[in-house]
């Protein structure tokens, strides 16, 4: 179909003067609305005002301009149907043949931190949205773009074809901005679901940032979806898989916690080791020495720039992912001569990066929650002994890494750097044995070490185990019955325990 009248109105003009220059030089009579009109009258382009175009001025503020007869009439009436043809003329509907249009910038709108719901509700689009899917029902006749993405492979193929647009064309693109404004109402939903808190529906439309090679298992297909890529960058290595995606996050979200440098060593989302300490160099050792088995194929994330030392270090095992906000110039020198190994930079703050959602598919639907993110720790001591300052830095250390782990979890750590770690068992007890079997196999002695389980202490004998196994301090949520028993067992030992009353249940 000939494109002789096109109806312009953008609110990210990027590109849109050079489209319509390209548009007029073609022949084509261009209509628009408000800002985009008064830039192409700048750029000399000619152009119809919409409200010479429908004989009615814009009204209400400007909510009220492309809501009219002329303009969904001239783009709904389908072309060669003689009724349709007929009452066009009657009612004076010139054809629109194409549309550009892309909404108002509500996510931006709402991104705000001190946006208003009157300001958010100001920047909902309704003529925009109406004039595309207008557009998009009768891409029979009529080509609509909402992404200046496309602008120049209209214009390719308007000079192409004598300025019409191929019937493929046209579905294509009305596809896509059937997706955009079904995108733009779940935005929209979501927001206003959560200010006025209602729970009328859960909905979810994200871009597509990449098909992956599988998922999981290499039976499974895969994608992901989002705004992943905003806050990753790859510099080297194979492209990334779907279990490297599921650990880059659980590392994102494991180096949150820790505002001091801290390098920490994850494998299948779980940490290995973590450590903390002003030289690099002895926080890797630290993380590494905690478990020298489960690290080989693992991920290794820093909340400082990588430098050189660093660098030889890590670069002596063999790791899947390394992330960092940062690589020095020598550093991924040495770290790239590895093929196959992922460098990944943060290119935001990690607090940027988590989710804002914790969603998990259930049969027959989604579960949603808002993410562990509880960053203060109530510290109610319920022993007779109180911590000494060492045992509470290192409990608190173990706490911070221990709402990481899969449950039944358990962390021995010291005051900078983990000791032991217990990960994913049927029973706490379980947990606490493999923690302190890994210790031992590490060689690192959990003498004076304190112990953090992420859900209370059922029975005492975890507790008791821990202090067998040399820990004097535990921190726990609390909340068992039998919780006066293990504070009596932990008072027959002098060990100090801290309920905080909040659980870190990972399933």
């Amino acid at each position: 179909m000939k494109i002789t009248r096109a109806l312009i109105s953008v609110s990210d003009k990027k590109g849109i003067a050079e489209f319509a220059r390209a548009l007029e030089k073609q022949g084509v009579d261009i209509i628009s609305t408000g800002g985009t009109a008064e830039l192409l009258r700048k750029e000399k382009i000619p152009v119809r005002e919409i409200s010479s175009f429908t004989a009615s001025p814009e009204v209400l503020e400007g909510r009220v301009k492309t809501l009219h007869p002329r303009v969904h009439g001239g783009l709904l009436y389908k072309r060669g149907n003689e009724k349709h043809e007929k009452e066009a003329r009657e009612q004076g509907f010139e054809p629109i043949d194409l549309v550009v249009v892309n909404l108002y910038p509500f996510e931006k709108t709402i991104a705000k931190p001190d946006v208003t719901l009157a300001e958010a509700i100001e920047n909902i689009d309704i003529g925009g949205p109406s004039m595309i899917r207008s557009a998009a029902k009768n891409y029979e006749s009529v080509t609509v773009v909402v992404d200046p993405a496309d602008y120049d492979a209209v214009l390719e193929e308007m000079r192409d074809n004598d300025g019409e647009t191929s019937l493929k064309t046209r579905e294509r693109l009305a596809i896509k901005a059937f997706i955009k404004t079904s995108a733009y109402d779940r935005v929209i939903g979501n927001f206003l679901n959560k200010e006025q808190t209602t729970d009328a529906s859960f909905s979810l439309s994200l871009p597509l940032v990449t098909r992956l090679r599988y998922g999981e298992n290499p039976h499974q297909k895969a994608a992901l979806y989002g705004d992943f890529d905003e806050h990753f960058e790859k510099l080297h290595g194979k492209e990334l898989s779907f279990n490297n995606i599921l650990d880059i996050s659980a590392a994102t979200n494991l180096i949150a916690e820790f505002s001091e440098p801290t390098v920490a060593i994850l494998k299948h989302t779980n940490p290995c080791g973590v450590g903390t300490d002003v030289d690099l160099r002895a926080a890797w050792e630290k993380a590494f020495a905690t478990d020298k088995q489960a690290p080989f194929g693992g991920i290794i994330v820093c909340n400082r720039a990588i430098d050189e030392e660093l660098a030889k270090a890590i670069s002596e095992i063999f790791s899947e992912v390394i992330i960092a906000p940062e690589f020095e110039g020598e550093a991924r020198a040495i770290l790239q001569k590895k093929k196959n190994l992922r460098l990944i930079r943060l290119t935001t703050p990690v607090n940027e990066a988590r989710s804002t959602r914790d969603i998990r598919s259930v049969c027959g639907g989604v579960l949603v929650q808002d993410p562990d993110v509880a960053s203060d720790v109530p510290q109610n001591v319920v022993t007779k002994r109180a911590p000494t300052s060492e045992e509470l830095d290192a409990m608190l250390f173990g706490w911070r890494v221990v709402k990481h782990v899969k449950s039944n979890a358990i962390v021995y750590a010291g005051p900078d750097r983990t000791l032991g770690i217990g990960a994913g068992q049927m029973s706490r007890i379980d947990a606490s044995r493999i923690a302190i079997w890994k210790a031992e196999e590490a060689g690192l002695s959990l003498k004076g070490s304190a112990v953090a389980s992420d859900a209370f202490f059922p029975f005492p004998d975890g507790l008791i185990a821990a202090a067998e196994a040399g820990a004097t301090c535990a921190i726990q949520p609390g909340g068992s019955v039998r919780d006066k028993e293990v504070i009596d067992a932990a008072d027959e030992r002098d060990m100090a325990m801290i309920f905080t009353g909040i659980r870190h249940f990972r399933h």
